[in-house]
């Protein structure tokens, strides 16, 4: 068997938006997938169906696989004939040991790509509003790392020389050690008083920046109880952080928020929030499945041409609709002359999607009874008209009802079903049990109740923000508060609300 290929990824400082076009087409490319602490999980999201997912991240004193163990995987996964993907924080080849792997892969003979990444070392003092480097402050750049191999005799950083270099200075792994390198630093001749600021978690909404000096940063360290991982920079070009911070601006910066979509549709609110500063993150509720009876909803699709109307209640109604439409179909006009209702505007964005124009949406999108009521005043009367209905299997039945109390024929199209999810691909679960949320985001009514199957205690300080008055109901029969909900019952809404609690 030939072997297979290997991949040393560098998956950039932790922003999604940081990360290579390489790089994801190499993960979308992957048979396995050995991934670190420092990469972004949700780009678990992009692996291919059937790709291995293996864990090898490190912390201080807990490594889920030592770095014998990594190398030595690495080769034997190839030597299966299998891509294999290395995803390393930052860059690889800059103190992420990628030198090593690779020199372990090429004694193997397994052939290798090195892939780039962006490093911390730039990118976590650019989002605390610090430059590296400028024309005004400094003329050179010392990177250098605070954590060395603990099997060597003695230190091989020379902190003399580190502390009469000019410029900036960036350090990396050096939290836990930051005392006894500061000391070393003013012992070789670094003035106490050089600024110093440490950014935790750069680029990601949980990034958090401290600032000091020489003499007062390790003291800051212990008082605050800062940890890592951090990024620490060195020279006058912190002071410029006051003038040029941007990223600790934005209006949700440093607020937590879960969102509860399906883990298809969650990326999309992620980016959004993020774009704003949060901290989203995923408790995937809700799994989309076939419904049961797919050759019933296959014959209602293929007869589609001959109704009236076609009422999409979702946008997972339009995608299941349309894929088996398109099996049957090779044209779009072969649905005829059907009118087409969207229940909102992401439904009808779908339908777009395929080509085809929304004859109506609801003056109130994302409620039912207002969608039937607008039927109403656009037919005159629905006596006798023929509706195909496509919803999900868990969908109130209020407007199969409505329009049948008005002599319309109704047929029922069970496009998918929605199911718990049983699986926590991203942590999320485990992260809110630590920690919670500032918000929980609920965009339907079945994102509530799966996500109380799955029995969180949730704190008394978590904000409830829903997309709009049907799933409130839902959360108020459960005696949860509906703190934010979304005036235009969509998702640019429910973020808009979002922001509006807490800018006043």
């Amino acid at each position: 068997m030939n072997p297979g290929y290997c991949y040393l990824v560098g998956a950039g400082p932790g922003d999604l938006g940081l990360c290579t076009l390489r790089a994801k087409e190499l993960i979308e490319q992957a048979d396995v997938l050995v991934y670190d602490y420092l990469s972004n999980p949700e780009m678990l999201r992009w692996t291919p169906e059937g790709c291995e997912q293996i864990y090898a991240g490190k912390k201080a004193g807990d490594h889920a696989i030592p770095q014998g163990g990594i190398n030595q995987l690495l080769i034997d996964k190839a030597k299966e004939g299998k891509t294999v993907v290395r995803l390393k924080g930052g860059d690889p080849m800059v103190f992420g040991r990628g030198g090593e792997e690779a020199q372990e892969l090429r004694a193997a003979g397994i052939p290798f790509e090195i892939v780039p990444g962006i490093s911390s070392t730039i990118a976590g003092p650019c989002y605390a509003g610090i430059p590296v480097t400028h024309r005004a402050h400094n003329t050179q750049l010392t990177i250098f790392t605070g954590h060395e191999d603990p099997t060597k005799a003695e230190s091989s950083i020379d902190y003399e020389q580190i502390a009469k270099a000019p410029g900036t200075k960036v350090m990396l792994m050096g939290v836990g050690r930051m005392a006894p390198i500061t000391e070393s630093l003013i012992k070789a001749g670094a003035a106490p008083e050089t600024p110093v600021a440490m950014v935790r978690w750069a680029t990601t909404g949980q990034q958090q920046t401290l600032v000091g000096t020489l003499a007062t940063i390790a003291q800051k360290i212990e008082d605050t109880g800062f940890k890592a991982p951090a990024v620490c920079t060195i020279g006058d070009v912190v002071n410029l952080r006051e003038e040029i911070n941007w990223f600790e601006e934005r209006p949700l910066f440093g607020k937590s928020i879960v969102v509860t979509r399906t883990r298809k549709q969650a990326g999309d609110l992620n980016r959004k929030l993020a774009l704003l500063g949060a901290d989203a993150y995923e408790i995937p509720t809700i799994r989309i499945d076939p419904p049961k009876d797919m050759l019933a909803f296959g014959e209602l699709v293929r007869d589609s041409h001959t109704y009236d109307w076609i009422v999409f209640t979702s946008p997972n109604a339009v995608d299941a609709f349309f894929d088996v439409f398109f099996k049957l179909y090779k044209d779009v006009r072969s649905i005829g002359g059907a009118r087409i209702a969207a229940i909102g505007p992401g439904t009808e964005k779908k339908v777009n999607a395929a080509r085809l124009t929304v004859d109506l949406l609801p003056d109130q999108p994302g409620v039912a009874e207002n969608l039937v009521e607008c039927l109403l005043r656009e037919n005159g009367t629905v006596d006798h008209l023929k509706f195909l209905y496509v919803k999900a299997e868990e969908t109130r039945d209020v407007i199969n009802e409505l329009l049948t109390k008005q002599g319309a024929i109704v047929d029922e199209a069970i496009a998918y079903r929605t199911v718990p999810e049983t699986e926590d691909p991203t942590g999320g679960q485990a992260r809110f049990k630590e920690s919670g949320a500032d918000v929980i985001t609920f965009t339907s009514s079945s994102t509530v109740d799966h996500f109380l199957d799955l029995g969180f205690d949730i704190p008394e300080t978590t904000k409830i923000a829903s997309i709009g008055p049907i799933t409130s109901a839902t959360l108020k029969e459960n005696a949860l508060p509906v703190d934010i909900e979304a005036e235009e019952h969509t998702i640019p809404g429910l973020i808009a609300a979002i922001e509006r609690y807490f800018a006043t």
